[in-house]
């Protein structure tokens, strides 16, 4: 007996002496180590930027709440629901949400799996059931009581658990990104729209005031008509132009409407309840500090997403490569075995067993490499996705900026235009009334102004248009440390500093 006991502990010992041999070992993680964002080129310079101001260091920058940069009160108190109100940053915010608890559920692996499972059973054996033929038991009934424990852990073998779980936190990263992604084309969605229902205010304001002056001088062709100093064409010459003209401003509000309705949506409104008021666009855009082109790389959500995507399909390659390695479990089970509820916690109703056991796979028909090469191309494709979003952002950035300085000239020249053209209207005005010409001339003098004046004013909104898109393109007031370091337990889902 005591032999037999020394046996069975000799055996106990080296098994414990095995798992703890192979266990460093199998904690070692196989797999390429992430070393960081693929190496991409950055101009030292913005080819578009001429002589446009350059950021400097000591200058205040975007801040979270980067739409503060127009002065609009109306602007700022709209932006301010988004947050709140906007249901695709909801939607964004619960993806993020989902993504922590999965990386939560996948952290869970680096500890066992405990559980308890007790029981109460009474039984009979049968007296015909089969060999061996004489059994104690056989027609006897029994109670059997029974509380067990068992664990179950499946080891961190070859960094099987840790590239997993790297995997799903890079993952938790890239939704976080996304989440800022989205959370800044919405605010940048609405002041875009905004501006262009305000430049819409200011057009038909422009109209507005036009038809007054349209309307009185149709008043004076029918006093002079009336009179017999002017014909019958001239009359419905200027009719012509007011109703016209009239036409036009009422076509402006269809697109005004349009505008206001999509700024109902974005702040989470129905478009019956809400009324964005009247306010003319006046003033043109202000300067939008630029900064180096490497800094873009850490100032666009886009790009951190793409990167973190990068992070987890490096992790994946890891992963893939576990399965060219044993599979480590350990288990063990105990608790207490009795036939009376007395006796149950008693120490010769003790029970347990303990073991580890590891799993190879020899042959299997090309399965692993398949699932190597897989791993590796969507590693190569998250790298070229990576430099093609980063060289989006530069494009974006180039294209806003060549926006903002031709629209800047183009303002200038057609400021001109406008000048020139009110100029020729007024002597057409004189000639008319001297007498000199028809109203023919009027009409056409009255024309081209009008037109140069509504072109003024589409350029005018071009441009804060161009400028709310070059904000965007820079990454608004977002840096690439707002990522959560440990998105499983903490981390802010939407910046709003001041």
């Amino acid at each position: 007996m005591k032999a037999s006991q020394a046996a069975e502990e000799s055996r106990a010992r080296w098994s414990f002496l095995l798992i703890a041999c192979v266990l460093p070992v199998a904690g070692c993680a196989v797999g390429p180590k992430y070393k960081g964002a693929p190496p991409v080129s950055a101009p030292p310079a913005y080819k578009e930027i001429g002589n446009w101001k350059t950021a400097q260091p000591n200058e205040q920058n975007l801040g979270g709440n980067w739409w503060e940069i127009f002065q609009d009160p109306q602007l700022n108190s709209l932006e301010q629901q988004i947050n709140v109100s906007n249901q695709n940053l909801k939607q964004a915010v619960a993806n993020y949400q989902q993504s922590r608890a999965a990386l939560r559920y996948t952290r869970a692996d680096y500890y066992p799996t405990v559980s308890l499972s007790p029981s109460d059973t009474r039984e009979r054996y049968s007296n015909h059931r089969p060999p061996p033929p004489i059994s104690i038991f056989d027609g006897r009934t029994f109670y059997d009581y029974l509380v067990s424990g068992n664990l179950s852990y499946q080891t961190n073998a070859w960094g099987r658990i840790s590239r997993n779980v790297e995997s799903y936190r890079e993952q938790a990263q890239a939704s976080a990104a996304d989440l800022a992604v989205i959370n800044l084309s919405m605010h940048a969605l609405l002041a875009v729209d905004y501006f262009a229902g305000r430049s819409l205010d200011a057009e038909e304001k422009l109209l507005k005031d036009t038809v007054a002056q349209y309307e009185q001088a149709y008043q004076l062709n029918e006093d002079l008509y009336d009179g017999g100093l002017a014909s019958e064409v001239e009359v419905e010459q200027a009719r012509t132009i007011l109703e016209t003209t009239r036409a036009q401003m009422i076509d402006v509000d269809v697109a005004r409407a349009q505008y206001e309705h999509a700024v109902a949506v974005l702040i989470g409104k129905p478009p019956a309840d809400f009324t964005l008021p009247p306010l003319p666009l006046t003033t043109p855009p202000p300067p939008i500090p630029v900064a180096l082109p490497s800094d873009l790389l850490e100032r666009r959500p886009d790009i951190a997403e793409a990167e973190r995507q990068v992070a987890s399909a490096n992790a994946q390659v890891g992963l893939a490569k576990t399965a060219y390695y044993p599979l480590v479990n350990i288990m063990a089970s105990g608790g207490f075995e009795s036939g009376s509820i007395t006796t149950l916690f008693q120490g010769p109703s003790t029970l347990w067993a303990a073991g580890a056991s590891a799993a190879v796979t020899l042959f299997d028909v090309g399965r692993r490499r398949a699932l190597n090469d897989e791993a590796k191309a969507g590693y190569d494709s998250s790298v070229a996705s990576y430099r093609q979003t980063v060289l989006s952002a530069f494009q974006q950035v180039e294209d806003n900026l060549a926006s903002l300085r031709v629209l800047e000239q183009e303002a200038g020249v057609q400021a001109t235009a406008v000048q020139a053209a009110e100029s020729s209207l007024a002597l057409s005005n004189m000639r008319y009334e001297g007498g000199v010409t028809s109203y023919l001339e009027v009409i056409t003098a009255q024309n081209a102004a009008l037109g140069d004046e509504v072109t003024a004013v589409n350029i005018l909104g071009r441009r804060m248009a161009s400028a709310v898109l070059l904000i965007q393109a820079l990454g608004g007031g977002w840096d690439r440390k707002d990522l959560p370091n440990r998105p499983e337990c903490c981390g802010k889902l939407i910046r709003s500093s001041n």
